[in-house]
């Protein structure tokens, strides 16, 4: 599977996961891409955020997020639309 369709699978699983979760009010309009965030890009897009914050937040399932790689060492990607939502006070 090369990068491409690695990543539209998983924008594609997220898209899906949004629209399960959210009442039917509550929907954003999704684009054909969605800009996902590593932890430390999380704390440079709102400020005053910790790495430390972040992690509390996936682990509370508060954030949503999809882990790349193997196992527990793999990347933690959140989409940034659902990190600026949270911080936004649209929180559930």
């Amino acid at each position: 599977m090369t990068r491409e369709e690695l990543i539209a699978t998983i924008t594609a699983l997220l898209a899906s996961a949004a629209q399960e979760k959210t009442a039917p009010s509550e929907q954003v309009a999704m684009h054909d891409t969605v800009e996902m965030l590593t932890v430390k890009e999380c704390c440079s897009a709102v400020k005053g955020l910790n790495e430390y914050t972040v992690r509390q937040l996936i682990a509370r399932d508060e954030l949503p997020y999809v882990r790349c790689g193997q196992g527990k060492r793999g990347k933690i990607l959140i989409p940034k639309a659902a990190l600026l939502t949270y911080f936004s006070g649209g929180r559930s």
